[in-house]
């Protein structure tokens, strides 16, 4: 081979050389194209993308370590059809003389001709300028262009490198397509290929598997899962690439892969070990002890790790690994966070290289962040540090011990508390522990705690008015709880007093707890038969603002008024605002409480007087699940049990389940009212009418619904002008709801009919029908006896009684059977695609099946279905069929 050394210093050669400028010979690994294994998964939507590379001068795949970057590249050229000069760089690669030697021979190696006059570097550290210019305007003259994949371009760290690079891509034009792997930033002007729409980009968060890639990966693994196993293994790596192939390499090795995979340790893993020998051991000393530290943070600024580390260098290494896609995430805003499996991995590292020092940074971390005013993530630190008078101190002087009772992060809350040590024992501590009993309904342990708290707030006490006013509104839960409407009253005001104390600013960032005081006091209120008094409270409290944090306190208050409207006799009011309050907590997403709802009980009782007695059973046993949190739920539910059980002939047991008491420091005028109600109803059904009469009698005065029992008892033993002085009495009132006027028109009816004048009771029937065919009163038509037939089966009240109380095949019976009534009517309608949704439901598939069938997202079919379940009141799927085959929806 002759080489000739030019004047410009460039070696031209009649023949390519087989040496670098070193010397050295070309090592052919560097212009192959990287083998993929068998296991490797071809992913079409990274191949579509990189077919831009041919369209746009310059492309860039930049991503982390193992993120996938190199073999997705290599796939996509590998099926380009045409050749691609491919090189891949190192440490002996950095200078600019080998680079670009190197580089052209990748361009010989690809089949692209250089001619020799373009020449050859002669210096490993220099290149001219001339060699460049003939390069690019060798590169600007061809018809096809060149594509050129430059891996591991974050190797090249020599500025001038990329100043050249960027010299002969501008000048090459359309003859060069050039494509840079990397895991860092490079050096040229990307702004300019940008702003013209002159560059392809793809990145860590494209580069990641979705959890249907992952499944198929696995697949190659012989694994078979299902996609829901690998939508957790890609939660957990992030769908990082060599994280999902390591987790299925270890998997093959498991008995139960599906376990593995859930449930394996970080920290103990061949994933462990690639991200500690590929990121955190190729970092400098300084920088390793910042990242094991930061470990123990979700995320952090640069002044929160220098409070771990004691140093002062954070700002610039996290900017540092941020740009090496060192698993190390800018959340914006000055925040950092670490990728989540490498946050465990370098926790497990920290355990074993440091014993003992976690806790102390949880604790450094948990003082910094109560100065910042972060008061979630502080608690979880000052938690894990194992400070619980710290950890209490600060959630009561932030007046945030409401949150333990917003559905917001309750859960959460009461979790990071279950560990506060009994040995810990302040003012804030047992505010704490009483606040976390009471949030449980636990009344006696909240009250043992709640006591001792006070006695550490003697009269005069300087003690900071958070603490007092949290105090109060404990008090006012535990008097709701405990049935005492003037202890509830007196911590009403000693709470109002206190919130002038509190400045604004803070007050307002906890729109809950005043919205907290007031459902609480409207339910102590409610219980003491208080009803004006309770509203005004409750309305207050149903018109809180506050979104998501005051999202409960308006459920509840919106279940207590709608109780309010049922023992009123509203049933339709009452169901409505029971609607409402689901949707209060629907549209924030916050867990619905589960167990002994009152708004469930609502519709139990409302679906009794509507005489659709199936729908009243399933919704009392969705709120029979558990205790009831305060005296008012416990009444209602023992007052829809007793109807329902009442509607199905079993008086016995209907008396047993108002016999059970329902503990409470004070009586409820009501609830007795509600008990004699039942009770009476048992004696007239065992042939004692005067016992009956004078069980409601005893409790009649200011109870419409009660009078009107009483004079159904009084005709049923003969007194037919007792009967109707009592619903004299209650229409003189005139303020009751629809389903006391129905009850009381049916017993002037009956009263009547009795006296022989059929053509009043046919008027005053036809007037009952009207008045109970808008709210769908079924049960009183049953309730009034065999009398009722014959007129209900003729001319014209057959016309108003047909399709809603008498299906329309019932024109020619003579009696109205005692479980008479049409199908339950469903007040609120579904919608076209929420049919949909119900009717592939019915036909067993599962959310992902519905979501693929009709072409939505799978949220959107979950978003459907609750709306589906609230419509028809039901929580599963099983009874959301059943419901609508009641329906004929089916």
């Amino acid at each position: 081979m002759s080489v000739v050394t030019a004047s410009d210093g460039t070696l031209h050669e009649s023949a390519a050389p087989c040496v670098d400028p070193l010397g050295d010979p070309f090592l052919r690994t560097r212009f192959a194209l990287p083998v993929r294994p068998a296991t490797f998964l071809r992913r079409e939507r990274l191949v579509r993308h990189l077919g831009q590379a041919l369209l746009t001068p310059l492309t860039m795949v930049n991503g982390s370590a193992g993120a996938g970057k190199t073999l997705s590249v290599a796939d996509w050229a590998s099926g380009l059809g045409q050749p691609v000069a491919w090189l891949t760089l190192d440490a002996a690669v950095q200078s600019p003389g080998m680079f670009w030697a190197h580089l052209l021979q990748a361009l010989r190696t690809a089949g692209a001709p250089v001619p020799g006059e373009i020449g050859f570097p002669a210096d490993a550290g220099q290149v001219n300028h001339t060699l460049l210019t003939r390069l690019a305007a060798e590169l600007g003259t061809r018809d096809r262009p060149v594509t050129v994949v430059l891996d591991e371009f974050d190797r090249m760290t020599a500025p001038e490198i990329s100043q050249q690079l960027e010299f002969v891509l501008r000048h090459a034009g359309p003859g060069l397509r050039l494509v840079l792997v990397t895991r860092t930033e490079p050096l040229l002007p990307l702004h300019r290929y940008r702003a013209a729409g002159e560059m392809t980009e793809i990145r860590d968060a494209e580069l990641a598997f979705t959890p249907e890639e992952a499944a198929a990966l696995l697949e190659l693994h012989g694994l078979r899962l299902s996609v829901r196993a690998a939508r957790d293994l890609v939660d957990r790596t992030r769908g990082w690439a060599a994280g999902v192939r390591l987790c299925a390499l270890a998997a093959q090795r498991s008995p139960d892969p599906e376990a593995y995979l859930k449930e394996f340790e970080a920290g103990h893993s061949t994933v462990a070990d690639f991200l500690l020998a590929e990121v955190l051991k190729r970092q400098p000393d300084q920088t390793q002890d910042l990242l094991l530290r930061v470990s123990v943070l979700n995320r952090f600024r640069a002044d929160l790790a220098n409070a771990l580390t004691g140093r002062d260098d954070a700002e610039p290494i996290l900017a540092g690994l941020h740009r090496e896609n060192a698993f190390v995430e800018d959340l914006g805003h000055g925040w950092y966070r670490l990728h989540p499996l490498f946050r465990e991995i370098l926790g497990a590292h920290l355990r074993e290289r440091s014993p003992g020092l976690e806790p102390e940074l949880h604790r450094r971390a948990a003082h910094w962040l109560r100065r910042s005013g972060s008061l979630p993530e502080m608690l979880s630190h000052g938690a894990a540090a194992g400070d619980w008078e710290f950890t209490s101190r600060a959630l009561v002087d932030d007046l945030a011990i409401g949150q333990l009772f917003t559905g917001l992060r309750s859960e959460d809350l009461a979790a990071l508390f279950a560990g506060l040590e009994p040995g810990t024992t302040s003012l804030a501590t047992d505010l704490v522990r009483a606040a976390r009993d009471l949030s449980r309904s636990d009344l006696d342990r909240g009250l043992v705690h709640l006591r001792h708290a006070e006695r550490r707030l003697p009269a005069g006490t300087s003690e900071p008015a958070p603490a007092r006013l949290s105090c109060a509104l404990l008090e006012a839960l535990a008097a709701r709880l405990a049935g005492s409407p003037d202890r509830a009253e007196q911590a009403a005001d000693v709470a109002r007093e206190l919130q002038r104390e509190v400045p604004a600013d803070l007050l307002d960032r906890h729109p809950e707890l005043p919205a907290l005081l007031l459902t609480h006091l409207g339910s102590a209120r409610l219980w003491a038969g208080r009803f004006a008094e309770a509203r005004t409270a409750l309305d207050a409290a149903a018109r809180s603002p506050g979104g998501a944090a005051t999202a409960l306190a308006r459920k509840e208050s919106l279940e207590h008024l709608a109780l309010m409207d049922y023992l009123d006799g509203w049933p339709g009011r009452a169901e409505r605002k029971v609607f409402t309050a689901m949707t209060e907590t629907e549209r924030f997403g916050l867990p619905q409480p589960s167990g002994c709802g009152l708004g469930q009980l609502v519709l139990a009782a409302v679906a009794v007087d509507r005489n659709d007695l199936g729908q009243a059973e399933a919704l009392l046993g969705q709120a029979s699940e558990s205790a009831a949190p305060d005296p008012v739920t416990a009444a209602g539910r023992s007052i829809a049990t007793a109807r329902l059980l009442l509607a199905r002939g079993r008086a016995r047991a209907a008396l047993a389940a108002t016999d059970a008491a329902v503990p409470a420091d004070v009586d409820s005028p009501w609830a007795r009212s509600q008990a004699a109600l039942i009770a009476s109803s048992v004696q007239l059904a065992e042939g004692r009418p005067q016992a009956a009469a004078e069980t409601l009698e005893q409790v009649a005065a200011g109870q419409p619904t009660c009078a009107v029992g009483a004079a159904r008892a009084r005709l049923a033993a003969g007194d037919r002008h007792a009967a109707l002085r009592l619903l004299d009495d209650v229409t003189a009132r005139g303020s009751s709801g629809p389903a006391v006027l129905v009850r009381a028109t049916l017993v002037r009816a009956q009263a009547a009919n009795a006296a022989g004048d059929v053509a009043t009771a046919r008027r005053l029937v036809a007037r009952a029908l009207t008045e109970a065919r808008r709210e769908k009163l079924r049960r009183p038509f049953v309730e009034a006896g065999a009398w009722a037939g014959p007129l209900l089966a003729g001319a014209p009240l057959h016309a108003l009684a047909a399709g809603w109380l008498l299906p329309a095949a019932a024109a020619r019976d003579r009696s109205l059977p005692p479980e008479t009534g049409a199908a339950p009517v469903l007040v609120e309608q579904l919608s076209a695609r929420e049919r949909d949704v119900l009717r592939r439901l019915a036909q067993t598939m599962s959310a992902e099946e519905i979501a693929a069938d009709l072409y939505v997202s799978v949220n959107t079919v979950k978003t459907h279905l609750k709306s589906v379940y609230r419509k028809l009141s039901v929580n599963r799927r099983g009874d959301a069929v059943r419901r609508a085959r009641e329906l004929r929806l089916l």
